[in-house]
């Protein structure tokens, strides 16, 4: 399956950079070519002359498999790099996972963990799967986003935004693949981080925190706790996504590119 959207003589994969981290078309391994050759022939036909195929993981085949392809349907082709995104490949124990990281990053995050440790009051992280509780954290989910960020403030305000996330929440929570992170002091939720778990990995997609809780980094504890979940309950990475934001750094993350291939006839 290619999901594409035609307009007019252009072409590109249904999503938006935004909202969409990776896109891709769907094909069994070892298909790739004979797949490829059939959609650029179909396209071609069809009198599109531009193909946009954007967010395309470093680990796909698809960038070179168009490229390769693409001159028996007469288009010629580059490939850019669109975006990096950092990873980290998790071992099997916290403290193997800590001694991965610098020796500056270890101390710090040893040093945060202390702090929220010493908190005082109730601290606790909540892991919610179920599509139900994970729509319901939706609401805190949002307002913690646009305390965190005015760029996240004005990507919720967006038009149809907070009822894309309620509409794709529910459906792919449904279907197992959500697994939402709330950090709360004293069951006040001062922390949240929406991730996508998929195949062993989580992927994760936002997050927001209450700046007043700064002095205990909650917002950089949420990820790192997260992590730890994820790492005793068998997870093998936490991808960040996109951005070269400064904590996926500090949490081992290392990058990886996302390729932009234009195809013109």
């Amino acid at each position: 399956m290619a999901p594409l959207l035609r307009d007019g003589s252009r072409a590109g994969l249904v999503g938006h950079y935004s909202i969409c981290d990776y896109m891709d078309v769907a094909v069994t391994p070892g298909f790739e070519r004979s797949f490829f050759a059939e959609i650029l022939g179909r396209l071609a036909s069809d009198g599109v002359t531009e193909i946009d195929l954007r967010g395309l993981h470093a680990a796909s085949p698809t960038p070179s498999t168009v490229l390769d392809v693409a001159p028996a349907a007469g288009y010629h082709g580059e490939r850019e790099l669109e975006a990096l995104a950092p990873a980290v490949e998790l071992p099997a124990t916290w403290e193997a996972y800590l001694n991965l990281l610098s020796k500056k990053d270890r101390h710090e995050l040893r040093r945060k963990l202390r702090r929220l440790d010493s908190a005082g009051g109730d601290v606790e992280v909540h892991v919610e799967t179920a599509a139900d509780a994970c729509c319901d954290l939706l609401d805190p989910f949002f307002r913690l986003m646009r305390l965190s960020s005015h760029h996240k403030e004005e990507f919720l305000q967006r038009p149809g935004m907070e009822q894309f996330f309620r509409s794709m929440t529910a459906v792919m929570a449904a279907e197992g693949m959500v697994r939402f992170y709330c950090l709360t002091f004293d069951n006040v939720p001062v922390a949240a981080v929406m991730n996508f778990d998929v195949a062993g990995r989580l992927y994760m997609y936002n997050s927001g925190y209450d700046p007043e809780y700064a002095h205990y980094a909650v917002g950089l504890m949420s990820k790192a706790l997260l992590v730890k979940d994820a790492i005793e309950n068998g997870r093998t990475c936490v991808d960040f996504l996109r951005g070269d934001e400064n904590y996926k750094y500090d949490l081992g993350g290392k990058d990886h590119e996302v390729y932009l291939v234009v195809l013109k006839r």
